[in-house]
């Protein structure tokens, strides 16, 4: 078909929902391992996994139920995906804001296939009522059911096929005890260190057939947060500005541009990392100051603040958390390139009060 001027319309953009086009979470599925062996860094917990699946496949049985813990982006969903695979067992996930009512987890528990693993997000936040019924599902593989109402109802034990219940949290001291306890492989994810880091770097990048030099590796690798997930999407937009300003290649000079892009500086701080120490230094003196305070003064959710962004601060030495509340560390005001003066007369006032 011709145009008004009579030469040929360019060709229409594909649509958004055609096969061609790569979708995010397609991605992140690419770039996650189905195998232990495939799984780069936390060495002793994955070797301590592949003790416990090997003995539970040996002895024909299910594994033991497992509880993973750690701030968000290190691996957690990833594990229990290996977990199913090393098994060779289905997966099912779900997450506890999703589940409503007894009736909900009942009506996935009673689903289940033998072996499965069950995969429960967020499970700090599960309701107490359902985590009453998941008691009784993870030692007895069975759930009490209330059939009828009134002086006629009566209480019915429902089997259940063995299971893995894996729950996942990023704050585990909200998970009651009695639930806590009742997980037989507790696994603490920590912040990867930067040789591990890179190792992930050159797997994605293979994997995503990016060209990108050494040395642009460890300059990422540095601005990654210790966390695998911002380490991919960070090789993500780096190739994006590769394709468009760097021919091809994520070079040095790419990732150095295109941090300065993405307000990420050369310590891996983003913008609102910054603005969190910068408010505690300018507005409060240094600190301490309360985190709803803080929070509030940024504005930030509380729990993203304190699952997000203060996990790494306090591990980069930048923010301290004490009684009284938040304390920028002199590496703090050294980063954001400010002299670090002594506690101002109001913090001495507010000190004095207490």
């Amino acid at each position: 078909m011709s145009g008004p001027s009579g030469g040929e319309h360019p060709p229409l953009p594909q649509h958004p929902l055609h096969p061609e086009f790569e979708s995010e979470d397609r991605i992140e599925n690419q770039l996650r391992p189905q195998r232990l062996d495939d799984f780069l860094g936390q060495p002793q917990i994955k070797e301590n996994l592949k003790v416990f699946i090997q003995a539970a496949r040996e002895r024909n049985e299910s594994l033991d139920h497992v509880f993973l813990s750690g701030p968000p982006g290190l691996g957690k969903t990833t594990l229990a995906t290996i977990m199913a695979h090393e098994m060779g067992c289905d997966f099912r996930v779900t997450a506890a804001p999703a589940l409503e009512k007894p009736k909900d987890l009942a009506g996935i528990l009673t689903s289940l296939q033998e072996g499965t693993v069950f995969f429960i997000d967020e499970i700090h936040r599960l309701k107490s009522s359902l985590e009453e019924m998941l008691y009784v599902a993870m030692e007895d593989y069975e759930i009490d059911w209330v059939i009828g109402q009134g002086p006629s109802a009566r209480t019915l034990r429902v089997p259940l096929p063995r299971f893995t219940l894996v729950g996942a949290t990023t704050r585990p001291g909200m998970v009651a005890a009695p639930l806590f306890t009742r997980f037989g492989i507790p696994v603490r994810l920590d912040f990867y260190s930067r040789p591990e880091l890179e190792a992930i770097i050159r797997r994605s990048s293979g994997i995503l057939e990016v060209s990108i030099a050494e040395e642009a590796v460890s300059t990422l690798a540095d601005c990654c947060r210790g966390t695998p997930r911002v380490a991919n999407r960070l090789l993500r937009r780096m190739r994006d500005f590769a394709q468009v300003i760097g021919g091809g290649t994520i070079t040095t000079g790419v990732v150095t541009e295109g941090m300065r892009r993405m307000n990420i500086d050369e310590h891996g701080l983003e913008e609102q990392d910054r603005n969190i120490l910068r408010a505690i230094i300018e507005m409060y003196g240094g600190g301490p100051v309360g985190a709803e305070t803080l929070a509030i003064s940024v504005g930030e959710e509380l729990d993203s603040l304190e699952v997000f962004y203060e996990p790494f601060l306090i591990q980069q030495g930048l923010l301290q958390r004490t009684a009284r509340g938040r304390v920028a560390t002199p590496r703090a005001w050294n980063v954001l390139g400010l002299i670090h003066n002594q506690p101002s007369p109001n913090n001495e006032d507010q000190r004095s009060l207490f």
